[in-house]
């Protein structure tokens, strides 16, 4: 989901309240906080030798136990987005939401619905992938690359 469309979703129904789906059906507790709206931008070489970039808008989420009245509504957290403007280039990023629950994950958004007062966002896992299977041999998880092949696996 772009950032521009959950900032509209947020806009458009500001006494509801946001729930965060992680990708096992769990929640993230109501009483998170959003602590962070950030600008991530990733460059980087794959193994096949091909320059990359990647940029998201990562939500940082926080839950803090001695605060767990604290209820965060859509219009609250649509005017804490506003913020963003200040480091963020545009709004066409696509959003993930890094939260920690045993380790720090990062989220992309897959959707939304609205249930009741809540806005329920979907959110999905991140996977490792080689970007390069071309230049590599590999296929359906197999790696067909010589010992000698310096520029892959």
């Amino acid at each position: 989901m772009k950032l521009s469309e959950l900032q509209s979703i947020l806009e458009s129904q500001p006494d509801k309240f946001p729930r965060f789906i992680l990708p096992d059906g769990d929640h993230v507790p109501a009483h998170f906080h959003l602590t962070e709206v950030g600008h991530v931008a990733k460059n980087f070489i794959d193994c096949g030798g091909t320059i990359r970039k990647t940029e998201s808008s990562v939500l940082q989420l926080w839950v803090n136990d001695g605060d767990a009245d604290h209820r965060l509504n859509a219009g609250k957290m649509a005017r804490i987005l506003a913020l963003g403007e200040r480091v963020l280039p545009h709004y066409d990023l696509e959003v993930e939401v890094e939260y920690d629950d045993y380790a720090i994950s990062q989220f992309p958004i897959t959707g939304f619905k609205t249930s009741g007062n809540h806005i329920d966002f979907t959110m999905t896992a991140k996977h490792t992938d080689c970007l390069a299977k071309e230049k590599c041999g590999v296929g359906d998880n197999s790696c067909a690359c010589e010992p000698s092949a310096a520029a892959c696996c």
